[in-house]
């Protein structure tokens, strides 16, 4: 059951309510009614609290804890943050609602942030900044790279397609053009295309989420873009679980993605395209790269979807 703190709030709705200062030191041109922060958190405590520190504690956050870690709850506390305990781990998407639903302020942008991810007030002020002076962005994100050797991880990705899968089935995957989506590691969701789009979808457990809201921005005319001024870092899968778990997931989601948009003929055709790459690759490549690709050949002839299930 969700669990509640006395100190700041009355309980009653599983949260601990820790008001931010109205205005932000450092410097900031942000006040504390323009973003309110949203981590949805599964374990590593200490993930967290680097999340939390770099922050600066004078943003508004409210940490979901799908984990119902009380490490995590002592962190989130510790650092000012209003925590939510759902009791079960819900997935992303889902504690992504949650969180949404527990604001303050809807009409203030959210920036989701990865609690193996970290950002400065400088540079969300900046990331506001980027995003608001477009008034066509529905979300922008920063580059990202990884903390310990510093190198820089892909952000923008081109939206799943059918015939996508056989571009990259080919090795033609670069050079495919036209709308693209960012990860949502770090991304600043800007209140008015909330209002517009909707809530993500709760069918996505883990992984595609973004991907999906995105493509629903672009149908209502919205964009998305990479703020090139800002540097986040992103440990990557820091609190996944383990690797094989994250593949199932992550290749369940595009399963639904690629249903949700394209039906089951789409599907068919992306699936048909994804085996044919992993066949090329597990034929010519050695050791574990062809291993691999062997490994997901076999994961996308049984089915994403009912593998993952059947986990």
């Amino acid at each position: 059951m969700p669990t509640s703190n006395e100190i700041g709030g009355d309980g009653k709705d599983g949260t601990v309510d820790c008001p931010p200062s109205e205005v932000l030191d450092h410097g900031s041109d942000l006040t504390s009614l323009d973003i309110e922060v949203l981590v949805v958190a599964f374990g590593a405590p200490a993930l967290l609290a680097e999340c939390l520190t770099a922050l600066g504690g004078e943003l508004p956050v409210i940490v979901v804890d799908n984990s119902s870690d009380q490490q995590v709850r002592g962190i989130a506390e510790a650092h000012g943050a209003r925590y939510i305990d759902p009791g079960a781990n819900l997935g992303f998407a889902c504690g992504v609602n949650l969180g949404l639903s527990q604001r303050r302020r809807p009409d203030a942008d959210v920036l989701l942030l990865n609690p193996d991810a970290a950002v400065t007030l400088e540079g969300v002020s900046a990331l506001h900044r980027f995003l608001h002076d477009r008034p066509d962005l529905a979300c922008g994100a920063p580059i990202q790279v990884d903390p310990e050797g510093g190198s820089a991880a892909r952000v923008g990705w081109p939206f799943p397609t059918p015939f996508g899968a056989w571009a990259e089935a080919f090795g033609l995957g670069r050079l495919r053009r036209g709308d693209t989506f960012v990860i949502g590691s770090v991304l600043l969701l800007r209140a008015e295309a909330l209002a517009a789009v909707g809530d993500f979808d709760e069918r996505f457990f883990l992984y595609a989420e973004e991907t999906d809201w995105q493509r629903r921005a672009l149908e209502l005319g919205w964009k998305t873009a990479i703020c090139p001024h800002v540097t986040a870092t992103h440990v990557g899968g820091g609190t996944g679980g383990d690797s094989t778990t994250r593949d199932i997931h992550f290749h369940g989601s595009h399963e639904r993605y690629i249903r949700k948009h394209y039906g089951a003929g789409g599907w068919q055709v992306y699936r048909t395209g994804v085996m044919t790459g992993c066949l090329i690759r597990a034929l010519t490549l050695r050791g574990e790269r062809g291993r691999a690709a062997a490994t997901r050949f076999n994961l996308y002839r049984r089915g994403p979807c009912l593998v993952e299930s059947q986990r």
